[in-house]
């Protein structure tokens, strides 16, 4: 437990500030709309996070990469690993509405906030990938986009996505006969 998390004040803003953030897109996250969805008071908000940037930012800052892909991993378990990484910091973290608000750019100040914080998951994905016929970015970029289509193209993504590109990401290398 990191010392944010034995703040139980300072957990229940940040996690309202992404709630607002995952189901009505960044220009939600107010000092206002934290303070009404929370109960605190806004001069405890404004003690822990000068302004909405900061508060933004914190927020953000709580979608680092949970866990670490074992050194003996296999090939398909690092590739489970990046999937599951590269889509949860959508799906968990800034959910459809920070989505949306990143691709048009509604929130300059978001989303270059959120860019600098996918620097650190798509380091990690990469990394765990240890690709060499590969570019790991790319295969990144992969993931992600068929993400977003398959969850554009059926209004949500089926349980069996993950598999799926795995399969098919574990198979790009082989030339076959």
């Amino acid at each position: 437990m990191t010392s944010a998390d034995s703040d139980p004040v300072g957990v229940r803003i940040l996690e309202a500030a992404l709630q607002l953030l995952r189901s009505r897109g960044p220009r939600a996250v107010t000092m206002q709309s934290v303070t009404e969805t929370t109960g605190i008071a806004k001069t405890t908000l404004y003690r822990r996070h000068p302004n909405r940037r900061a508060l933004l930012a914190a927020a953000l800052e709580r979608l680092a990469p949970q866990s670490s892909i074992d050194a003996d991993a296999t090939r398909e378990q690092r590739l489970r690993w990046a999937v599951s990484q590269s889509v949860e910091v959508i799906v968990t973290g800034i959910g459809p509405g920070g989505f949306a608000a990143l691709l048009t750019n509604e929130d300059p100040e978001f989303s270059e906030v959120f860019r600098a914080i996918l620097v650190t998951h798509r380091e990690a994905a990469v990394a765990a990938l240890n690709l060499e016929e590969f570019d790991g970015d790319t295969v990144v970029d992969i993931i992600v986009g068929g993400y977003v289509a398959e969850f554009a193209r059926c209004g949500t993504v089926d349980d069996s996505w993950t598999d799926r590109v795995v399969t098919m990401l574990a198979g790009a290398g082989d030339t076959g006969p």
